[in-house]
């Protein structure tokens, strides 16, 4: 895959996934709980008097629900930055007092400026992607987005085999991917059905042909389509899928506390094709001091180690949830791709010692927000949009301190 401005991270076997009150009134309110520590990093809870929206910020604020609706990021962005600037008009017959947060968006803003993260995976500008993350940032709604981005500045570099055993207890084999039909699961199900095959044959019920039909057909889906189709298919058996949200949860959430914004996670098979993503299911992320450095010809340690922390986050979620990994090959070859572009370019054992300083720091980090992690999970599996999915990320972060 040529690298571009944002950074797409997919798992080998990743085939995975309002009503209006009056034109002025946004629509589908969700309610988002947001736990003590987030209401403090908004604010406080300073009571002011009640403060109305005027007629202006009820405008804009049913213009940024159709920009939301339809997926404009500039457009949604630009109303936000408008609806801080409105003045809010008091209520003097109110004697009622609300949670005060600094630079107040108005009555819907806690449960509405998440959602322009839900704009982000139509836009091509991944600057303005930065720049809505950036926005949240500064109002304080994304307080551990890039909380640990200097990790990759802590531990020793040199990461043996020994020295990942002890670690993580786990054989370097078990942070691999499998090609399909050697690990647990795929090869129980290759046995079944040779078995079965056998069988139907010992009963003089000929599938030959029914087979070669499938197998055609497999080997065109492969080459023309990615194996989208069978990876459609595959992603509706459960142990199947749910190892995939896993894996590009690793993705999210290791790219998240490393401050790179998420432009988003894409579960379905179809449409990872259309988006030209390798494999069939992937995470897209973007890192500015990566691709400055790119286009300058030049690549910094920092800025490598923390892609690559982000690359191999989904076989260290595996590994950790699982205690072994089987998605992940292409994470594997975009590493290698990215290895070429430096200068000198790294020799074999340079590589597999990255690769596993690599898992292990994200292995670690994962491991230390383990309830982030299924939070992700569970609103990916949900069907959740990066929004709600982030908030919840959030939410189980501050549940831990």
């Amino acid at each position: 895959m040529a690298m571009s401005l944002y950074f797409s991270l997919h798992s080998k076997s990743a085939p995975p996934f309002l009503s209006t009150r009056s034109a002025l009134w946004p629509s589908h309110l969700h309610h988002i709980d947001i736990q003590p520590c987030l209401r403090h990093s908004l604010g406080g809870t300073k009571p002011i008097g009640r403060q109305l929206p005027t007629t202006r910020a009820l405008r804009e604020w049913g213009e940024y629900e159709e920009a939301v609706k339809e997926k404009d990021l500039a457009r949604a962005l630009g109303l936000l930055r408008s609806i801080e600037t409105i003045p809010m008009e008091p209520d003097e017959s109110s004697t009622e007092y609300v949670p005060y947060r600094g630079g107040d968006l108005g009555l819907f803003g806690q449960e509405r400026d998440w959602e322009v993260l839900d704009t982000c995976l139509n836009a091509d500008d991944m600057k303005l992607v930065g720049s809505a993350y950036a926005f949240l940032k500064d109002k304080g709604f994304l307080p551990n987005f890039g909380k640990f981005r200097n990790i990759v500045l802590e531990g020793p570099r040199e990461v043996t085999p020994k020295v990942l055993i002890s670690s993580t207890g786990l054989e370097v084999s078990k942070l691999s991917p499998k090609k399909w039909g050697l690990s647990g699961s795929s090869s129980a199900v290759l046995i079944g059905f040779l078995g079965g095959v056998s069988y139907l044959l010992s009963q003089g019920i000929d599938i030959r042909p029914n087979l070669a039909a499938i197998l055609g057909l497999s080997i065109l889906d492969s080459i023309f389509l990615g194996g989208s189709c069978l990876a459609q298919i595959s992603s509706y058996w459960p142990p199947y899928r749910r190892r995939i949200l896993v894996h590009e949860a690793g993705h999210l959430l290791t790219a998240y506390l490393m401050g790179c914004p998420i432009r988003g996670v894409i579960l379905d098979p179809i449409v990872a094709m259309q988006r030209g993503i390798q494999g069939q299911a992937g995470t897209q992320f973007w890192d500015e001091k990566l691709a400055n450095e790119l286009a300058q010809g030049k690549l910094s340690g920092t800025a490598f180690d923390r892609y690559c922390m982000v690359l191999f986050a989904g076989i260290a979620a595996e590994a950790l949830v699982y205690g072994e990994a089987e998605g992940g090959e292409n994470d594997e070859n975009l590493f290698r791709s990215i290895c070429v572009l430096l200068q000198p370019p790294l020799s074999v054992a340079e590589m597999s010692n990255q690769a596993r300083w690599s898992v292990l720091q994200s292995y670690n980090l994962l491991k230390w927000h383990k309830r982030a992690h299924r939070a992700a999970v569970k609103a990916l599996e949900n069907g959740s949009s990066l929004s709600v999915v982030i908030t919840r990320i959030e939410e189980a972060m501050c549940a831990n301190e």
